[in-house]
């Protein structure tokens, strides 16, 4: 007999109960949600050894294999970057490494750039503080071109004069630039402020006196004095193995001949900040106000390295810091605010920092110093453990690529990093203790001898910068701060 319809929903729906109520009594238990569930171990770092080879002029290569992908990072390290710019030629490091690709050997810039493109390359070319890097990106069938094409552009560089105008122009025209951007105000008028009379008081770009004056002669000269075999190194990862990459390596650099030129002369440290003092830069009718606090920091080489790094990370190295919470979340003064150690050979700087609403300039100030003078106290056990937690959990992701992981080899050997640095970070990271982070903020974050710099509109916020009674006001202008404005041409 047919089955009347009724009858089969019925069947139906009896069916998925059964099926429902099985599902059910197998079903773990709800998850608890009366808190967060805590971390699982940090993400291990699982780097190939790293590998020192050396060239038969004596120049290091140091190798790292990673095969996953078939492309290679390539670059030739030179100890010495901007701190080693002449006094009066602010910088020329900087203008020397722009100018490595704008011809070498028998090519123009066209022609470096067609060829480049060509291998299916990146070449990159660069001084920060401590060095200058010229490096390739490029795919590993192709590395022996590849690394022809940077030899060139370290070892044969010709500084074609139209070349060298060109980028004198760029330069000016962005350092024309900074006059109305209230962060780079803010950078130079702090670097001159808590380093003058060092080498750090200077901008690495230099400034457009500099930039107008130095000759195409003096470039030649700072590259022969400072692209010297004696103060390189070549760092290689990726898809690469010592057997095919050592005698490539020799074809291109083995006649690099060493110079009687000597390498980056050493960076004295500099003079700790005594007292606190105030800059206020006018900037008539700026939307917001740039706020800039800080002193001279410890040198990278500082045992105080991963206690720093985490009382950083506290106070404003996170989205969730302190500063960011405060200035943020809780008062909405700012997008963001945030804190650093820029950790340089010699005593680079410590700085906390945001752009915040004018209004509020006076208020924001308060909470920094607030802030400031807090994390000298004792730091609760379950905030240090998050911080320890972001760092450590973070760190496998700067290694990611090939082009991470030649950076984090380069600064290895710029700054004289053991070989188990890599291997033993988090470990080290994990071992802080609060004692650590009190010790280390009361060493180094002194609220009472700070250089305070702010970029705003007068009219508007310098009454109530006095009123907080900070430290003695200083009141500069934008030609203060950057000079005069650069002219156009020679």
């Amino acid at each position: 007999m047919r089955r009347r319809p009724a009858a089969r929903a019925l069947a139906w729906m009896l069916a998925s109960i059964l099926v429902a109520a099985t599902a059910l009594a197998q079903a773990p238990a709800s998850p608890d949600r009366s808190h967060p569930p805590a971390p699982g171990p940090p993400p291990p770092l699982r780097l190939p050894p790293i590998q020192r080879l050396k060239l038969s002029n004596g120049v290091p290569v140091i190798l790292v294999e990673r095969h996953k992908v078939p492309l290679v990072d390539a670059l030739v390290v030179f100890r010495g970057g901007a701190s080693a710019d002449p006094q009066n030629r602010p910088g020329l490091a900087n203008l020397t490494a722009s100018l490595l690709e704008r011809g070498a050997g028998s090519r123009s810039a066209l022609e470096i750039s067609d060829i480049a493109d060509y291998l299916g390359a990146n070449l990159s070319a660069g001084a920060g503080w401590d060095s200058t890097t010229v490096g390739i990106n490029v795919p590993s069938a192709r590395l022996e071109p590849g690394l022809a094409l940077l030899s060139d552009l370290v070892l044969n560089p010709t500084f074609p004069a139209p070349e060298v105008e060109r980028v004198r122009s760029e330069l000016l025209t962005e350092i024309l630039q900074w006059r109305d951007d209230p962060e780079q105000l803010a950078s130079v008028a702090f670097s001159k402020a808590v380093f003058a009379g060092h080498p750090y008081s200077r901008d690495i770009q230099g400034n457009a006196v500099s930039v107008q004056a130095v000759t195409r002669e003096e470039i030649r000269r700072f590259h022969a004095e400072r692209y010297v075999p004696g103060s390189a190194a070549i760092v290689v990862t990726g898809d690469a193995v010592p057997a095919t990459l050592v005698p490539l390596l020799e074809a291109s650099f083995g006649k690099w001949k060493p110079s009687t030129a000597g390498a980056a002369p050493s960076v004295g440290q500099a003079r700790q900040i005594a007292k606190r003092r105030v800059i206020l830069v006018d900037k008539p009718d700026a939307p917001q106000s740039q706020i800039l606090i800080g002193r001279v920091g410890p040198a990278r080489s500082t045992p105080d390295f991963f206690p720093l790094v985490v009382t950083n990370t506290i106070l404003g190295g996170s989205f969730t810091s302190r500063l960011n919470h405060n200035l943020r979340e809780t008062k909405g003064y700012t997008y963001g605010a945030s804190s650093q150690f820029d950790f340089r050979l010699s005593t680079g700087p410590f700085v906390a920092g945001a752009a915040v609403q004018t209004d509020k300039t006076g208020p924001a100030l308060t909470e920094f110093f607030k802030e400031l003078d807090a994390i000298r106290s004792d730091v609760p056990a379950d905030e240090l453990a998050r911080a320890k937690n972001y760092t450590a959990r973070r760190f496998p992701a700067a290694f990611e690529t090939a082009g991470q992981l030649a950076g984090r080899v380069r600064d290895q050997f710029v700054y004289g990093l053991p070989d188990d640095y890599f291997a033993t970070y988090v470990s080290r990271i994990e071992a802080v203790t609060p004692a650590d982070v009190q010790r280390v903020a009361r060493a180094w974050i002194d609220p009472a001898a700070m250089v305070v710099v702010i970029v705003g509109d007068r009219k508007k916020i310098e009454a109530e910068v006095r009123a907080l009674r900070l430290g003695p006001v200083e009141v500069q202008s934008i030609d203060d701060v950057l000079g005069r404005a650069p002219g156009r041409g020679r």
